[in-house]
């Protein structure tokens, strides 16, 4: 029997709650056997940023060289890059091993609202990591700040601003509407074929923490035990939003607690 394999290539939340350590739990609770590559160190609980300790491009070369070398990887997922130098490392990762699926998460800003990204490395996530994407899953913010716009106020704007973003060389983009109003969160999923909304009810929690990098991995696990891209999307968010409904069952942190990956088992 083929294990499935996922890779995640992001930053580590000592809290636990996001980053790296949301990205293992989420290939757990779905079947898929993960292996991580780390970018970046940060110091940071439920309430905020406290310091990012980058990983030197080298070792994250040796990192990414050491996992392809020896197991077969089903889907990368890519979460926060940091700097210029760890994006190029990247690259020449991703093109040396040509994995079959990218999902390439923009991880800019956390929760709380601290920033993740050094402005000089966003010009090298546009140019040099999107175009190797499967697919790109930003949020609104996300999305507006790939493209220097203002952030989209409707359907028709996400929309535009979805094409504006496949015509950078991914191959889709899952535009999240998790920082939208009203009662439904919708997503926006843009392909060639055109645009798919997935709608779920919006959860009133404030146990949020880690949201984005376990629906981008949820996705990478689904690619990796063989689903298709809209498959695996929405497989991906009704899991995820059934893990932020079970997130008031913890009470970890004082600030934005993280959500329950495994609600399925306990």
């Amino acid at each position: 029997m083929t294990t499935p394999i996922a890779l995640t290539i992001a930053g580590s939340d000592s809290s636990g709650g996001a980053g790296i350590q949301a990205d293992l739990k989420a290939f757990a609770a779905l079947g898929v056997y993960g292996a991580s590559v780390i970018t970046a160190l940060t110091a940071q609980n439920t309430t905020g940023v406290r310091g990012i300790h980058a990983v030197p491009a080298e070792f994250v070369t040796a990192q990414i060289d050491a996992v392809f070398s020896d197991l077969d990887v089903g889907a990368v997922k890519i979460g926060m890059v940091a700097e210029p130098p760890v994006i190029d490392a990247i690259v020449a990762g991703l093109r040396r091993w040509s994995p079959k699926h990218v999902v390439l998460d923009p991880v800019m800003v956390a929760t709380s609202g601290d920033r993740l990204l050094v402005p000089e490395a966003v010009e090298a996530l546009r140019s040099r990591l999107v175009p190797l994407a499967s697919v790109i899953t930003p949020n609104l913010p996300e999305a507006a700040a790939l493209l220097d716009e203002p952030v989209a106020e409707s359907e028709a704007a996400v929309e535009e601003q979805g094409r504006r973003l496949l015509r950078m060389g991914c191959k889709a983009v899952l535009i999240k509407g998790g920082h939208g109003e009203g009662a439904e969160s919708i997503d926006y999923l843009l392909t060639s074929s055109g645009p798919i909304a997935l709608s779920a009810p919006r959860i009133a929690t404030r146990n949020t923490h880690g949201t984005g990098c376990s629906l981008s991995s949820a996705i990478a696990a689904g690619l990796a035990k063989g689903e298709n891209m809209e498959t695996a999307v929405r497989n991906a968010k009704t899991w995820v939003s059934s893990a932020i409904a079970a997130a008031d069952r913890f009470s970890v942190g004082h600030g934005h607690g993280p959500v329950h990956h495994f609600h399925q088992y306990y």
